[in-house]
């Protein structure tokens, strides 16, 4: 990866550099991103596709444990991504979510169902209360856009191959005043479409 450039004193912001201050604050756990409060350093050319590949300098990052160290010292803060070390906070690019949900496991049925996914840098999230699905419909074709929040307030985009699998467990249930095709996963239940658009 390219070294960092010194202007005066000030070092222009690196993924060697980022990484290596994320080395040095890992413990156990994630890192506590959310009460550090370090300076701005600008932007750092690296981006995040939607299915979920890192790239810095328009390569993408090949090696899993640098990805999964970096998908770690991950904020959003608003609309905008940031990776943040106790010593510096420098912004990325997010295409859609930070994450993909690449699986998922279903244990029950109705009611009673749970359901825990994995994404591709091997967080788990158990959908319910604390981690919500949420469907978002391109309001042009229809497409539906599936998600689970995954940690503070970062998603997982749910693949394709999951979100079908999903659909198969699919109830109808009346939700808020509405009747609504959806999932049931620790006790709550997450409408994906109306069921009218369905049934009619």
């Amino acid at each position: 990866m390219a070294k960092p450039m010194r202007t005066q004193n000030y070092v222009t912001p690196s993924a060697d550099g980022i990484a290596a201050a994320a080395r040095a604050a890992s413990g156990r756990g994630l890192p506590p991103v959310e009460r550090w409060n370090p300076p701005f350093c600008g932007d750092l050319d690296m981006r995040i596709a939607r299915d979920g590949t890192w790239f810095y300098l328009g390569t993408p990052i090949g090696r899993f444990e640098l990805v999964k160290l970096f998908s770690s010292i991950l904020r959003k803060d608003g609309e905008k991504y940031f990776l943040v070390t106790p010593v510096e906070m420098v912004g990325i690019t997010v295409e859609d979510a930070p994450f993909v949900a690449t699986d998922f496991e279903a244990e029950g049925e109705g009611e009673s169902q749970v359901l825990t996914f994995q994404t591709h840098v091997g967080d788990f999230a158990v959908a319910g209360s604390e981690h919500p699905i949420r469907v978002v419909r391109d309001p042009e074709t229809g497409e539906p856009s599936p998600y689970i929040l995954v940690r503070r307030n970062l998603e997982a985009l749910i693949d394709r191959k999951s979100f079908y699998r999903l659909v198969e467990l699919g109830v109808h249930h009346d939700h808020e005043g509405a009747r609504w095709f959806g999932l049931w996963s620790s006790g709550t239940f997450f409408p994906m479409i109306p069921s009218a658009e369905l049934e009619g």
